[in-house]
């Protein structure tokens, strides 16, 4: 009975210990399923899912704003509105206008209904907002942001959000409106071209009108602008606005705007002042009251009769800074060249032809693509067979945790094949005489306790070493991989497998894969092996003859075990692909969570991300049965080698070639073996995860970046003047190397002086810039400062000389504080004292609403600075030029999202600033350039005209005389 029970719990117990590890997989999974049913659980308070509410049969799109009361729930304490009211009418347009954080935005956040006010009244044609059905009402709404958020998939499926059903004719009225259909009939694939990540292929007015055509393909009975226009060359806006002011009929209408040319044919212009309606009445009334706001903001703007068309004395006397007001084209990044347009109607024919191709059309035009992939694929295979020995190199300062991990992993290994000693031994004792049966019993249960006591001590002290190894490992690995990632040139994250969420997995889950492998599976590599060796050497030591039978049919487990391995590897590689793909469509659609919002397109990303995740789900079930097929292989292999070593044992005894005691030390040594070499398989899919993670994570660490930051090499000039030199330069970006931006650019830009670029939206205004900071190598041609070649200049020195100031700033999240801040420690490197970075916000007329705040300098901005409004980042990112003390000045419509009054004020402060300093200008608002050093107009891929305001417009019909010619027609 003692014999039959004995194995029973011996594999009982063996059993239970295997299943131990797993219990951390469960710990894990406990966090993890916390905080998911806690999402889960919540109940939304502005639930786009509850069908209660009601619907109006006749919606007129009065909207009315009663005696409310908000603050944004992330500061509560800070009042953006305090007994605010405010009607608009049916059918007419209402124009708010004021200073940055007045709350212009919020109106249209409340209206949304993205935000509930904390007390009085929203109302739709009478109706509180909160008693309508949120779904429905959003659909009558249609919303055009001044940073618009573009998803990364085609143009059309990015123009269907704001509807989804829409037929081709809808589609092609909406380009038509928006004026996109030029722009989007000359790309390669029409309707089907990628956007990219965050719309990075096309130029902020190309991804303005996408937006347009966007809300105007809904046909909404609401319509809310916030600066739509504010993207746009003068061309596209004149006819845009046109548009615009079609489609308003007979719909409500809030337009947000600084600039006021833009509004004064509204209705109604509403002026606010911290929260509070100070002047309402048309553009004709407000103007006669000298004293008013509005009057002193029209002043600021030039917009009297003095007129725009010719400078004012005033404007004459400033300096060509003073000149930048209006905001334009973004990032000309990546953009496809427009062909000219004019404002003749015949010149915007659309051909459905070039918008709506098959799939197989788009197909076929991705060769670059595809082979950019394949040798991506190819240099990781080719890493694949040294990682191990890399991994120990990264890992040598923790060689001697290793060490001792080993030792222990190796002891540890030892424990079990003396175990199927002292159990063979104990069951020996069982066929001798009583009194040596109590003698040998307590000894070998003595060392039972013994093998227990060591492996109490040596198994935690094992996993510690291995675990520090790790850990260590695993931060240096992602201080390594992050800092090769921001070293590569910029046209790398063009790639979609270099996307934001291809780059968050390989710090996040591939990383710590690697620690895995040097923790737990090297361990079990180790203490298997351990366990191997000694439970060979135990068995060839009791009978060599039973122990060469038995290990013949050993390779039987190892080759399961092999073929397991490489199933999994290969449904690992496509796991570890689709789903980031789907983290890519989870991260954009919580980035434009407003947008989403906004055209209720919450069931559509929803949709998408289970789309994406479709396909991990049934490899995720195909691993599963490979792996149980390959562990029920595994075991049925080792109960057939238990079965042949007690048929193989049993002839021998016959025999009397072995006796029983050896059979019992032979078989136990072998089945701890075995076990072992299983365990090992079923922590194969471990292994397969690290090789595909660390393939993934020496790709990005071998590569070598074209344009490297990090590189010391190269000249650094004593005294650097700014001169900057384009010499016969021919470029096109790397991710659509057919189109060509830049033909035979020649331009000279001397020291100090201002040099102002206008153009169409997509000419190239924004690459001057991109070529300037090296952001990417011309084609062909050079780049001259101070007459040194741009490539033999050392890179972070010549990033150290410049400020750039883009349409569209980025914040990080942080405080004030270390966003302006980051100016000076991404440059020079050394720490921006209080005094300095007070001065830069001073320079940007962002000190007095910094200090206004709750928390001062140290207010958090929040993800991408969306705790601020759209003039105070861009204020906050002029204030981390300044405190770099640039040499030369990169201003991409720099003031773009100002009100009036800061605007007037920030331009007088970038006016010292530019003192002495070569600055580039980007504008389509020509007005505000004329005082410009130089103007050059960008067309086709070169320099069409250069020179001052008076000499160009003194050429009729030329390119800058048009421009002029539209911009006044505008006016």
């Amino acid at each position: 009975m003692i014999l039959n029970l004995k194995p029973q719990y011996n594999v009982c117990g063996r059993s239970l210990g295997q299943a131990s590890p797993c219990v951390r997989a469960f710990s894990a999974g406990q966090v993890a399923a916390h905080k998911i049913f806690e999402v889960i659980r919540r109940k939304s308070a502005i639930d786009i899912y509850d069908m209660s509410g009601t619907v109006l049969e006749d919606m007129k799109g009065e909207i009315q704003l009663r005696d409310v009361y908000f603050s944004y729930p992330t500061r509560p304490d800070q009042m953006i509105f305090s007994g605010f009211s405010l009607q608009v009418r049916s059918g007419m347009t209402m124009a708010l206008i004021g200073e940055s954080g007045s709350g212009k935005s919020t109106v249209i956040s409340l209206v949304e209904r993205f935000y509930d006010p904390q007390a009085g009244e929203v109302l739709i044609d009478g109706f509180n907002l909160k008693n309508l059905r949120l779904s429905w009402i959003r659909k009558k709404i249609s919303l055009v942001s001044q940073e618009p958020v573009m998803f990364m998939t085609t143009i059309k499926d990015n123009i269907m959000y704001g509807k989804e059903d829409a037929s081709a004719e809808e589609i092609s009225r909406a380009l038509n409106l928006a004026n996109a259909d030029m722009f989007i009939s000359n790309m390669p694939y029409g309707l089907e071209t990628m956007v990219g990540e965050h719309g990075t292929q096309l130029s902020g007015g190309q991804k303005q009108r996408i937006a347009i055509a966007r809300a105007i393909l809904g046909n909404p009975k609401i319509l809310l602008l916030d600066e739509a226009t504010s993207a746009l060359d003068l061309e596209s806006e004149s006819i845009v606005h046109d548009a615009l002011l079609h489609i308003m009929t007979d719909r409500t209408t809030i337009i947000v705007a600084h600039r006021l040319t833009t509004v004064k044919n509204a209705d109604t212009i509403s002026v606010l002042h911290k929260g509070r309606l100070v002047e309402q009445g048309s553009h004709s009334e407000l103007i006669e009251n000298v004293g008013g706001p509005y009057s002193q903001m029209v002043r600021l703007q030039d917009l009297t009769n003095e007129g725009e068309a010719e400078p004012s004395p005033s404007m004459n006397e400033m300096s060509p800074l003073k000149a930048i007001q209006k905001p334009a084209t973004s990032h000309d990044h990546g953009h496809l060249k427009q062909k000219s347009m004019s404002a003749d109607s015949s010149s915007r024919t659309f051909s459905l032809r070039f918008l709506f191709r098959s799939s197989s059309e788009v197909e076929s035009c991705g060769d670059d693509s595809r082979e950019i992939n394949v040798g991506y694929n190819a240099e990781k295979e080719e890493k694949k067979g040294s990682f191990i020995l890399r991994l120990i190199l990264l890992n040598k300062p923790e060689i001697p945790a290793l060490l001792a991990g080993t030792t222990a992993a190796a002891v540890n290994g030892v424990i079990f094949p003396l175990y199927g000693i002292l159990l063979s031994s104990a069951i020996k004792t069982f066929f001798e005489p009583p009194h040596q049966l109590q003698k040998d019993a307590k000894f070998w249960a003595l060392m039972h306790v013994v093998l227990g006591a060591v492996g109490f001590f040596i198994i935690p002290w094992q996993h510690y070493c291995f675990g520090v190894a790790g850990g260590r490992l695993v931060e240096r690995i992602r201080s390594l991989l992050f800092q090769r990632t921001v070293h590569q040139e910029i046209s790398w994250f063009d790639d979609p497998e270099n996307s934001s969420g291809a780059i968050g997995t390989r710090l996040s889950r591939d990383a710590s894969l690697l620690r895995n492998l040097v923790g737990d599976t090297l361990s079990f590599m180790v203490q298997n092996s351990s366990t191997v060796i000694c439970g060979l050497g135990v068995a060839f030591a009791a009978n060599w003859k039973l122990a060469f039978v038995i290990l013949a049919s050993i390779p039987l487990i190892g080759l399961q075990a092999y073929v397991q391995v490489k199933f999994l590897q290969g449904f690992s590689a496509d796991a570890k692909m689709l789903y980031e793909e789907a983290n890519q469509v989870a991260s954009e659609a919580v980035g434009g969570i407003r947008t989403v919002a906004s055209f209720c397109a919450e069931e559509k990303v929803m949709n998408a991300y289970r789309r994406k995740c479709d396909l991990p789900m049934r490899h995720g079930i195909q691993k599963g049965l490979i792996s149980g097929l390959g562990y029920g292989f595994s075991s049925i292999t080792l109960y057939c080698t238990y079965a042949f070593c007690f048929y193989v044992g049993s002839q021998l005894i016959q025999d009397g070639t072995t006796t029983p005691a050896q059979l019992f030390r032979v078989f136990f040594a072998l089945m701890m073996t075995a076990m072992g070499v299983s365990e090992t398989s079923a922590h194969g899919l471990d292994v397969v995860k690290a090789k595909e993670a660390a393939a993934a994570i020496f790709s990005v660490l071998d590569r070598k970046s074209q344009i490297d930051a990090s590189v010391e090499s190269g000249i650094v000039l004593a005294d650097i003047k700014g001169e900057i030199e384009f010499q016969h330069v021919r470029f096109s970006y790397p991710c659509r190397p057919q189109v060509k931006i830049f033909t035979d650019l020649c331009i000279r830009m001397s020291s100090g002086k201002t040099v102002a670029l206008v153009g169409e939206s997509g000419s190239g205004k924004s690459t001057v810039i991109y070529l300037i900071e090296r952001f990417s190598d011309p084609d062909s041609g050079t780049i001259l400062i101070d007459g040194v070649e741009i490539r033999e200049l050392k890179l972070s020195w010549l990033r150290q000389q410049m400020g750039l100031v883009s349409q569209e700033p980025v914040l990080f999240r942080g405080s004030i504080r270390s966003n302006i801040a980051y100016g000076k420690h991404g440059g020079a490197g050394a720490a921006a004292s209080e005094d300095e970075i007070i001065a830069a916000a001073k320079a940007a007329n962002a000190h007095a609403f910094i200090s206004s705040l709750s928390h001062g300098y140290d207010t958090n901005v929040g993800e991408r600075g969306a705790q601020l409004s759209g003039g105070q980042k861009q204020r906050i990112a002029i204030a981390r030029a300044v405190i770099r003390n640039p040499r030369i000045l990169l201003l991409d419509e720099a003031t773009s999202a100002l009100d009036a009054a800061s605007e007037h004020i920030v331009q007088e402060a970038l006016e010292r600033v530019m003192l002495g300093r070569t600055t580039i200008c980007i504008a389509h608002r020509l007005s505000t350039i004329q005082s410009a050093d130089s103007i050059a107009v960008v067309k086709d891929g070169v320099i069409a005209e250069v020179g001052q305001h008076q000499a160009l417009m003194s050429t009729p019909g030329g390119a800058y005389a048009s421009l002029v010619s539209l911009h006044m027609l505008a006016q």
